[in-house]
Formats: C-alpha cells, structure tokens, sequence
C-alpha cells in the first residue's frame, strides 16, 4: 500500500522529550515500512523518518495562516500522491480539503473528541470514505453514534524497552508524565509517603503550572525519599521504569489511553491506578497491576505489588500493545475499508 500519514506541525517525528502521538506515528512508520509499503509523512521540518518527508510550510495549528497553508500542501499532495489511504493523527481540520475526495481516510482519535466537528466532516466528506479510530473503547464509545469507527489500541517499539525480572526490594515508585494537576504526581508523593517507599517524578512542567509546581511539588521534595529529575529522553524512561517498583498513575482525569502505562508493562513494572477513563481496558487489575477506587486503595496496593509477577506483565504488554500488534491492527483496517471502497 501506499499510505499518508499525518500529525499536527509542532512536534517532530520522533520527539526528543514530550510528544506521545508523534512516538506513535514513528512506531507505526517503522513497521510499515518493514511490512513493504511506502509511507509519506506529514509532519515538523526536524523530523527523521524512513517515510517521504513532507515538511509542513506553517509551524503553528494556532495560527489561521499557518494551518491554511499546511492545508494546501496535504490536498495538493494527496491528490497527486496516488495515496491509497490517508491516515490522521492531526486535527480534523487539516482533512478539510481533502474530505470530498474519493480516497480512504482514517481520522485517528488520541484525545476527546468534538462531535460537531465529527458531525461536519461526516457531511464533508465522500460518501463512505471516512473512518474513525479510537485508542480506546472509551474514545470510540463517544464517536460511534455519529461515525464508523474502530478502536486501536497505542503501542511501544517491541525493542525499545528493557525488561527486569526482579527489582530491589527498596526500587522506588515511579511517576512520568506532564507535571500538572489532573495528571497527579502531588497523589503520587502522598502514595508513597504514606507506603513509605521513595518516589521519583519526572516530566515536563507547563509553563502555566510552574507556580503550582513550585507551591505544591518542589515544596515538598526531599531527596531521601521524593526527587525530581525533570524531562527524560526514551532511554532514560526505559531506565528509570524498569528499574521501579510500580508505576503510578493517580490521574484526575478520564484518560483517553496513558502510553506511559503500557511502556512500564513493557519493563515487567506494574501499574497502579485510579479507575479514570481508559485506565480499565489498560490494567488487567490483579495481574499487570491494580485498578483502584480512590487513594486509600492505591495507598494499599503498594504493598501488594511485590505478589504480580513480572514476567506476566511483561508478556501481556508485549501480546496486547506492541508495535508488531498495533500496527498489524492498522494495516487490517486500511485493507478492509480499501476493499469496501473498491466493491
């Protein structure tokens, strides 16, 4: 096949620090191309990729001007490429041009979705040549009653990630991910205050939460037992998760997937979490880690955690969330809708 990708122009493919989708999108290239099939992406000047890069010409989704003209270049592209699928990991908006076109498009959903903007693009678009993917069945329960839609799970490079069969007895419980309220890592200093095992926190700081931050986190940190080590780059994830004891995921929020949950499974590291969003259909509580109901709960799985097996978490993260099943899942879709659409 002949396959376009797309993401949003501010982060590059990969990206060094924070960019999930953008870690995705490059997983899914690689084995694309290792499948035989060519893949042009669309994406941020910087990006290094096997692909056809195609550099959008505007850096910015905010500005008018900038998006328009990204918008140009994917239509005009497209419609030149002799394109046997569009796959979208950007906004909507990018498909605005192309949707009367007759080729198959997946718009793939990594966040909530807007349903009228789902329900405008429906009218856009050529009669059945748009699909929706979600990358959880909590995703794609909001966009079934307006659209077709699959849900596709996110994925990690199968050989990206070091497994530990065993971790010391005092490893530290991990939390990674942006350093903001609804993410959590002030609920993961009292769990692990409170279950007396050290915590390290690490990700990026949003320019607007620096001073909550700096009132509710740094305050409070002790070398000892809580430290801050900031961003870190994938080896250094791949390090500091499978070195943890667990992984922690106290979120405030529905989480629409949680990457950073199937990379500590990756490592053989449980999960513990509070039951937002997709975090059910991610942990197999008892197993791959501990699905609770408030902080009480996660306070006392800490203690349970040395009873899963490693090895058990490993295995179901590798049979459920690599990127040789992620992307097979891809590839299955895009030859089912190009069938349809050529019958």
């Amino acid at each position: 096949m002949n396959i376009a990708i797309t993401v949003d122009p501010e982060i590059s493919v990969p990206p060094l620090y924070y960019g999930g989708i953008e870690r995705i999108v490059s997983m899914l290239i690689d084995e694309f191309i290792l499948a035989g099939h060519q893949v042009t992406l669309f994406a941020h000047e910087s990006s290094v990729t096997p692909a056809l890069l195609q550099p959008y010409p505007g850096k910015s989704s905010k500005s008018k001007i900038d998006t328009i003209r990204n918008m140009h270049l994917l239509s005009t592209e497209i419609y030149k490429g002799n394109f046997d699928v569009l796959q979208s990991f950007s906004r909507l908006a990018y498909l605005t041009f192309i949707l009367p076109f007759r080729i198959p498009k997946v718009m793939s959903y990594q966040r909530k979705p807007t349903v009228a903007q789902i329900k405008k693009a429906q009218k856009l678009a050529n009669s059945g040549s748009l699909t929706f993917t979600g990358c959880s069945d909590y995703i794609s329960s909001q966009i079934r009653p307006y659209g077709n839609v699959s849900t596709i799970y996110n994925g990690f490079p199968q050989d990206k990630y070091i497994y530990k069969e065993t971790v010391a007895s005092n490893a530290p419980l991990v939390f990674l991910g942006r350093i903001e309220p609804i993410k959590g890592p002030h609920h993961a200093i009292e769990i692990a205050v409170k279950s007396g095992k050290k915590l390290i926190i690490a990700g990026n700081i949003p320019s607007e939460y620096q001073n909550w931050f700096d009132n509710t986190i740094a305050s409070v940190i002790d070398d000892d037992q809580i430290r801050y080590i900031g961003p870190v780059n994938d080896e250094e994830k791949t390090e500091l998760l499978s070195n943890a004891l667990a992984f922690l995921m106290p979120i405030e929020w529905d989480e629409p997937f949680g990457i950073v949950m199937a990379e500590a499974m990756a490592c053989g590291t449980p999960v513990i979490a509070l039951e937002r969003g997709a975090v059910p259909e991610i942990i197999t509580h008892g197993i791959t880690g501990f699905i609770c109901r408030n902080m009480r709960e996660c306070i006392e799985k800490v203690s349970l955690v040395h009873t899963l097996s490693r090895k058990s978490v490993r295995d179901s993260a590798m049979a459920r969330f690599s990127a040789k099943v992620i992307a097979k899942n891809y590839l299955e879709l895009y030859q089912q809708i190009i069938k349809q659409r050529n019958s």
